[in-house]
Formats: C-alpha cells, sequence, structure tokens
C-alpha cells in the first residue's frame, strides 16, 4: 500500500511532543512541529532546547515489577526515543532512572532536527492548524492556545500545580554531617543523607510550616495535585508527616556508627559528575529567602549554595473523561489529538507515552487504519483507559499504579507472585500489538 504524504502538526516540542513527532517521522510521515522557543518561554522554562526537565529529574523506577518500570518496559516495545535519550544520558540513582537533565534534552533536540523530514517552527500557535494535529504543549499551555482548544472542546479549564525541589552543589555540602547510603542499601551509593535528631527535626518544622509562602495570583486555586505536594503543604498536616514522607529514616542508618536518625533529608545527583544535588521531596512554593534560610538549618547544608530555588507553577490539563476517546482523539474532531500532561497523565513517562500512542494513531489515522487502543492488561492501556473513565467530576490525573491494572483471572495470594504474573502477560500483549502494527 502506497503512504499517502499528508503532513502532522505537532504542537509543543516536550517529552510528548517530541515523542510523537518521533513516532511520525520515522515512519515517513512528514511532521511540522511547533513550540515558543527558543524565541519565547514559559515561566517554568529556561533551557533552549526540547523536553526539558522542569521538575526532578528522576523519572522512576525501573524495577518491571513496579508500575513505572512496566511503563518503561513497554515503551521500550514500541522504540521511545525519550526513553533511549533517558539511558544514554542516565546518571546514579540507585533502581530509579535519573538523568542530566541539560544532556537528555540536548541528545532529544539533536535527534528530532535530525530527521529531515521534520519541520521545526519556533512561534506560538494560537489557533490550531488545519489537517490532523497532536497538541502536546503541556501543563503550561499559554492563555492564547487555551482559549483556543477550550473553545473547540466546550468545557472548562482545570488547573493543579507543580513544584519543583531546590538544587545545591555538591562540594557546600557538610560531609561530616552527611554520608552517602542508599535506602535499605539497595544502589550504589547513589543517595547524600543529611540526619536529624528529634530536636533538629522540630525546629526545622516549625520554621518550616510558618514560613512565607509566593503570594497565588486571584485567577489560580489552591487545588494540589498530590503526586507532587510542597513540602510545607505536607508538614502542614502534622508534624510526623514529613516524617512518613520524605524524611523518612527507615533503611537510612548510619552505614558507619549504625546510629539510626529521627528524620533524613535525602539528596539526589543532578548530572552524571554528581556537581549537583537535588533536595528529595522539597518540591516548594516558599519564598526563594525563606528556602535559603530554612533549608539551611538541615545538618550538613549549613553553607550550602544554591544553584536553583525550588518553584511552584500553574498546570493546565483537560477533563479527558468528558472529552477524550481512549485514541487521544477528541470525542469531538478525530483529527486532533491530545498527548502530554495536557491529556490528564501525571510524570514524565507517562507524558511520555501518551505522546508515543498519539503519534502512532496519527500515523495509523492518516493510512485508514485502526487506530492504537491498548487493554488495562498493559500498563499503557490502563492509565488510558482511566483518564478517559474516569469520574467526570472529580477528574485528577493519573500515574503508573498496579492498582488500574487489569486483575488475572484467578485469585493469587502472594502480590509478588501476583504482579509478575500481570508483569508476563502485559508485555507478551504489547509485544504482540508491536509486531502487528
Amino acid at each position: 500500500m502506497t503512504m499517502k504524504k499528508t503532513r502532522v502538526s505537532v504542537i509543543g516540542a516536550g517529552l510528548a511532543g517530541c515523542e510523537a513527532s518521533y513516532q511520525l517521522a520515522k515512519r515517513g510521515i512528514e511532521v511540522d512541529l511547533y513550540d515558543i522557543k527558543p524565541n519565547s518561554f514559559t515561566p517554568a522554562h529556561k533551557n533552549k532546547d526540547f523536553a526539558e526537565i522542569v521538575c526532578s529529574n528522576s523519572l522512576k523506577s525501573c524495577d518491571e515489577l513496579s508500575a513505572s518500570g512496566l511503563l518503561k518496559k513497554e515503551m521500550q516495545e514500541f522504540d521511545s526515543l525519550i526513553l533511549k535519550c533517558a539511558y544514554l544520558n542516565r546518571v546514579p540513582a540507585g533502581n530509579a532512572l535519573a538523568v542530566d537533565r541539560e544532556k537528555f534534552s540536548r541528545m532529544v533536540t539533536e535527534t528530532i532536527k535530525s530527521f529531515k523530514n521534520i519541520n521545526f517552527i519556533s512561534k506560538e500557535v494560537t489557533n490550531l492548524p488545519k489537517g490532523i494535529c497532536i497538541v502536546a504543549t503541556g501543563p503550561l499551555t499559554t492563555d492564547k492556545l487555551s482559549k483556543e482548544l477550550f473553545s473547540i472542546i466546550k468545557t472548562d479549564n482545570l488547573y493543579f500545580y507543580d513544584a519543583s525541589s531546590p538544587i545545591v552543589e555538591a562540594s557546600s555540602i557538610d560531609m561530616s554531617k552527611a554520608y552517602i547510603k542508599d535506602r535499605y542499601d539497595k544502589g550504589t551509593g547513589d543517595y547524600i543523607n543529611c540526619p536529624m535528631k528529634k530536636d533538629e527535626y522540630l525546629k526545622f518544622y516549625n520554621q518550616l510550616i510558618e514560613a512565607k509562602r509566593v503570594e497565588l495570583r486571584d485567577f489560580e486555586k489552591k487545588d494540589i495535585f498530590e503526586g507532587c505536594m510542597p513540602i510545607e503543604i505536607m508538614a502542614s498536616r502534622g508534624e510526623d508527616s514529613l516524617r512518613y514522607g520524605p524524611l523518612k529514616p527507615i533503611g537510612l542508618d548510619n552505614p558507619i556508627t549504625k546510629e539510626k536518625y529521627y528524620a533524613v533529608v535525602q539528596l539526589r545527583a543532578e548530572d552524571k559528575e554528581k556537581r549537583l544535588y537535588n533536595l528529595v521531596g522539597f518540591q516548594t512554593n516558599l519564598l526563594f529567602k525563606e528556602q535559603k534560610r530554612i533549608f539551611s538549618l538541615i545538618p550538613g547544608l549549613e553553607k550550602a549554595k544554591f544553584v536553583k530555588y525550588g518553584v511552584m507553577h500553574r498546570n493546565t490539563y483537560i477533563n479527558s473523561p468528558q472529552v477524550l476517546n481512549n485514541t487521544y482523539a477528541l470525542k469531538s474532531n478525530e483529527k486532533i489529538f491530545i498527548a502530554g500532561q495536557l491529556s490528564g497523565v501525571e510524570g514524565y513517562m507517562e507524558s511520555t507515552m501518551s505522546g508515543l500512542i498519539c503519534g502512532i494513531n496519527a500515523y495509523l489515522l492518516l493510512n485508514n487504519k485502526p487506530l492504537l487502543s491498548l487493554s488495562s492488561n498493559t500498563m499503557m492501556g490502563a492509565i488510558t483507559t482511566y483518564i478517559t473513565s474516569a469520574s467526570k467530576k472529580n477528574f485528577q490525573p493519573m500515574n503508573a499504579n498496579f492498582g488500574i491494572l487489569n486483575s488475572l483471572d484467578y485469585f493469587e495470594k502472594d502480590d509478588k507472585i501476583k504482579r509478575s504474573k500481570q508483569v508476563i502477560r502485559s508485555l507478551e500483549e504489547i509485544k504482540n500489538v508491536v509486531n502487528n502494527l
């Protein structure tokens, strides 16, 4: 069959947009890839390259018995560009896939620009192009495009908030107080730990809950998505909330003295050279001067040099169960696909996955073939099914987890065996789908 030479427009050169463009271009489709960079930037972006990672540099676990690990295994079968670039720019982080964000973005950019059939256009899109279009403008879609998009889908804007952690210079961490250790020793010494005794923790905690925050603007709501909660909001829920969250001391006893601590702050490498570290779980909306003052109370960080403070910004997503098919195409217009966090998925890999499916489905639509619709036996299918069939009234973004995956056909008491069977079933189904594309 001779393939049609119709073009596809992809709006947004983030993780989802780049993945969609790659899936189309490698199949011979002409792509017009739009992004406001490098002529302009959103409030959260500063890197001129594509696929910029704004929050944590961790793409979560690689263990296929974890939800995020299974999602990666599935995406590998579809030849995910983002995943390949992530592995090639990996930094030590135990069993997690963490990346050197600048080298990662540069590689994605260079790969995308190496395709002669991808035409990059730096401009703000305010009206959707005619023909097949993939909207992957991410959580900070511009106001003009948001207005255009929501006039088409005829639904209200939804917002949640995303917050990123501060980053410090490794050389400024006092290693006479801190120590290197992975939780339960599962890793290769990828985390720096700053331990706290009870009095140190309480001093830090009391300052944190009283700290001054950035004032939200009138149009911003105070709904905070649980998956990326600012540490000061978590702390306000109770004195021990942090000790059962990001400051959990279990499995982090001092490797030399064997001392157990009341709380432990972990820092994870930002780059391969381990020159920079981010404070794990310290997404925050505190004023910069407050971050410096309060986070310097942490033992080992008294003289820490902050190269980047945490920030909080508005994220936008649509009411997917109301307007989106499980192919990521709008119910009202099959030629318009929604990818990335705008579609209601949450997480780097989940956003990439949605772009991957959109790219493949745009290709299939061009060639009058049935669109890809994965079952909930697979993690990719389960996430997609959830965001397109959840409650329309109280819809919240969803990330990979075994709770949304189909159960086995029989009862299995052992959770590890159950997950193993689900993983085998999922990967078999994915391989079969890929072989028949």
